[in-house]
């Protein structure tokens, strides 16, 4: 089948070693050899409209690469394990490369006029809502989420890209009066330099493009490592930036062993910044990594947030919402509620309405658009067992759920845990699942000592009808976000981010294309 034909062909890729290096003297090497195959869930065949946007290559200085050993690593479908493709595995010398492209591009790049850093931004956005369709296909395959959850991230996503390429065209220059004699001042916000991304698997395109479009609006250029599990996403993404007219070397993704690629960028004093979404321990690691040459850091990490329902709120408001907070991506999600604390006279009537919706959750393969999918890997199903059978050692009441799902290996069932004590383990670890723990309390001063009893402070979830309670508890919320009597609260506009060890710096709004720019001051003599 011929593959430039723009026809619709399923994606499944075969390539091996050798037949990786014949592409890589091709005229446009990546593009994936693919071939119609079928779910064991249902028949529907997985096409693309497009089908170079399936593409298996490294992107480096504007051109897809296997890398100098043409060494490649296999990609599975979560639903069913079955096999995606096989994706270039880039070495450290490969990787040391891409600061070499991304470096030489800068100065052009960064003295670029804004407008027109700002138009093909806004082209990128653009092409990304064109393939909206293409794109959820190619996440859901690989990351297993429902493929409807796919075409929202994509939409949401392309909303960083928009935002930040008006953003591009307004960096903040501001005019100080002079406290000297004869003398102008001025402060200036100019580009870091070289930009390092990296990003996780809950989520391959929104937080790759959170991160690239600001770096580059700010007139960074970016070397971006993907997941090794989500790989895809963000090479769609490259294949996108590619059609949209940026220059060679300034948006490059890196594919392969997640220490063998960033190891490179942590030493390279070229490096100016780094970005990272994921664990707290990595984070940890990669602020130690990152002494030596002093680098900035943009952290988003692990979330532990409490939901908090007080008595007078409206009750089915706030299962409905509980249900978001809980299950959006199968739990796998830094927002995703973890802890749920309900005042103790609504306490029963809320298990018992959770429950009952959570009951009502539908699981599947992505692609047929159920509440939920799998999780991603072994170690994330195992993680609920563990939890699970560790609340109920402590005394928890299981209502629903509590096993693995009969849709395959990878898939947990929904589950909600009841009078759920404090020294469990799912009251102080991420659960990362769709878990869900319940406890009582009975005072507001109890209910955020135990809300803040923790290392994390990203988001809380707060449900009450007093505009008093509101006030103090919003204060009293040791987190960087509070969502009050909903769920959504993310976007563009907004800085997203954390307290304590949910991270550093904010992501989304001006701030987080300031967090790609330095400060210059300069004071002129008119003497």
């Amino acid at each position: 089948m011929d593959e430039t034909s723009g026809r619709s062909i399923a994606i499944r890729e075969f390539i091996s070693t050798d037949t990786a290096r014949v592409w890589a003297r091709q005229p446009n090497p990546g593009a994936i050899a693919v071939s119609i195959v079928q779910s064991k869930f249902n028949t529907t065949q997985f096409e693309l409209s497009d089908p170079a946007l399936f593409r298996g290559f490294s992107y480096i200085g504007g051109r897809w690469t296997a890398g100098a050993a043409a060494q490649m690593f296999a990609v599975s479908n979560p639903a069913d394990g079955s096999h995606l493709g096989d994706v270039a595995s880039l070495s450290a010398v490969d990787s040391a490369g891409a600061i070499d492209a991304a470096q030489e591009a800068f100065a052009a790049w960064s003295s670029m006029l804004p407008q027109k850093r700002s138009a093909i931004l806004r082209r990128w956005f653009e092409l990304m809502l064109e393939h909206k369709q293409d794109l959820a296909q190619i996440m859901t395959l690989e990351q297993g989420k429902p493929i409807s959850e796919a075409r929202g991230e994509i939409e949401y996503g392309a909303s960083f890209v928009e935002f930040f390429a008006e953003e591009a065209k307004r960096p903040n220059i501001e005019s100080v009066t002079s406290h000297l004699p004869d003398a102008e001042v001025e402060i200036w916000r100019e580009p870091v330099g070289v930009a390092a991304l990296i990003t996780p698997w809950n989520f391959p395109s929104a937080m790759l493009t959170r991160k690239a479009a600001a770096a580059l609006a700010a007139g960074c250029t970016v070397v971006a490592h993907p997941s090794a599990e989500t790989p895809f996403s963000a090479l769609a993404l490259a294949e996108l930036a590619e059609r949209a007219g940026f220059p060679a070397g300034v948006f490059n993704v890196i594919t392969g062993s997640a220490p063998v690629v960033v190891e490179p960028w942590m030493k390279d004093k070229r490096v100016r910044a780094v970005s990272f979404t994921g664990s707290t321990e990595i984070g940890k690691l990669l602020y130690r990594q990152s002494a030596d040459t002093v680098k900035r850091l943009v952290l988003e990490l692990g979330g532990h947030a409490p939901f908090i329902v007080f008595a007078d709120a409206d009750l089915r408001q706030a299962v409905a919402e509980a249900i978001k907070a809980k299950f959006a991506t199968s739990g796998q999600d830094c927002l995703g509620t973890n802890r749920f604390f309900i005042e103790r006279p609504v306490y029963d009537a809320f298990c018992t309405k959770f429950a009952g919706a959570t009951a009502k959750l539908t699981v599947g393969i992505g692609m047929d658009d159920p509440d939920l999918g799998p999780l991603m890997n072994e170690k994330a199903v195992a993680k609920q067992e563990e939890h699970v059978a560790d609340a109920l050692a402590k005394g928890a009441r299981l209502l629903i759920g509590g096993n693995r799902h009969k849709a395959g290996i990878l898939f947990y069932e929904p589950t909600v845990l009841a009078d759920v004590p404090a020294d469990a383990l799912i009251m102080h670890e991420e659960t990362f699942g769709p878990v869900a723990a319940i406890s009582a309390f009975d005072t507001e001063e109890e209910v955020l000592q135990k809300a803040n009893d923790t290392e994390y402070g990203l988001v809380a979830y707060l449900h009450t009808q007093d505009p008093r309670r509101i006030y103090r508890a919003s204060r009293a919320l040791q987190f960087g976000m509070v969502a009050v009597n909903r769920t959504k609260v993310t976007g563009a506009p907004i800085p997203f981010g954390g307290m304590k060890q949910s991270g550093l710096e904010r992501e989304g709004s001006r701030l987080g294309m300031e967090a790609f720019t330095e400060v210059k001051y300069v004071c002129r003599d008119w003497a």
